[in-house]
């Protein structure tokens, strides 16, 4: 059961595993673009170049839906980012259902994991697997794998490495229960911290945080949803950006400082100037600081936000 590109190299390594995949659950197809043309996930596209079966239930609880799981009869479900089951669902198997989860939990339970270890200025992250239970992501541990995150990796390069290991992970953990030597261990609810889904409303820029703050918030949300600031009443996307040094200032957060060739589009923050490097026009694509600069007559005094 999953649905994004980062379920793909989960259902790909299962594929390759001595395991037998009866059944692929994923979303319901989905208008996208300007066209709204119906779109398949990409799970579902996958899934359907490799012949399997694909079910996408709009009713997870519906009576349908599980009479089908029932009689495919499986032994064990695998979930990797796809929707919260319900307990007539996670039952089904008498091996149980199982999760990938990309943080090392009790750590950033929720939708956005990814996005907030990278937020929160986090130096380390990893994949977990466990025993999903009732309430979300709180079930046993089976396996975990540690990963450092790099200084610049933004949350699109996060996302892929861990999907990566995440995969490896998930096959030698279906490996130890089919030989009955998974040893699950309770997660430690002194250590629980909290990764919300990401809203659109929490994706502008506040500009009077520090440039390393600031630089953390973007590249956890860059290449999407993407972190924005307002210029000149338009949306303006900051996909990358350089931390320049720590110098204090008492006002003008989000002013522009430097808007030439030479030292490029810089901004300045409550601490520290701020570089950046890659920007997006609304409903344009995107550019350099330095063609935004150029291209919109971007003037220093000019203000962000």
């Amino acid at each position: 059961m999953g649905t994004p590109e980062f379920a793909l190299p989960s259902l790909e390594a299962l594929l390759k595993s001595e395991h037998e995949v009866v059944c692929v659950v994923t979303q319901p197809d989905k208008p996208k673009g300007r066209g709204r043309e119906l779109l398949p996930t990409p799970v579902k596209e996958f899934s359907l170049k490799k012949n399997l079966l694909v079910l996408t239930p709009e009713d997870l609880n519906s009576d349908d839906f599980v009479a089908q799981l029932k009689r495919l009869n499986p032994d064990l479900i695998v979930v990797v980012a796809f929707r919260i089951l319900p307990e007539r669902v996670f039952t089904i198997p008498p091996l149980g259902t199982i999760n990938l989860h990309p943080s090392l939990l009790p750590k950033y339970r929720g939708a956005a994991p990814i996005n907030w270890a990278l937020i929160n200025g986090e130096k380390k992250t990893g994949v977990t697997t466990f025993f999903i239970q009732k309430k979300v992501d709180t079930g046993n541990v089976i396996l975990q794998e540690q990963l450092n995150i790099l200084p610049d990796e933004n949350y699109g390069e996060l996302s892929k490495r861990l999907s990566i290991i995440g995969a490896e992970l998930l096959v030698k953990t279906i490996d130890l229960i089919q030989k009955g030597k998974a040893i699950p261990m309770p997660q430690d609810e002194s250590f629980v911290t909290k990764a919300p889904k990401i809203t659109p409303e929490m994706c502008k820029i506040d500009w009077s945080g520090s440039a390393e703050q600031i630089k953390n918030f973007i590249r956890g949300l860059a290449p999407s949803p993407g972190a924005y600031t307002l210029f000149k009443g338009k949306i303006l996307k900051i996909h990358k950006p350089e931390v320049l040094d720590q110098t204090p200032f008492e006002e003008g957060f989000g002013e522009i400082i430097s808007a030439d060739k030479q030292s490029g589009l810089i901004v300045k923050t409550k601490s520290g100037r701020l570089k950046l490097l890659e920007v997006q026009p609304e409903s344009k694509k995107i550019m350099s600081g330095d063609e935004f600069s150029r291209g919109y007559r971007i003037n220093v005094g000019d203000k962000l936000g």
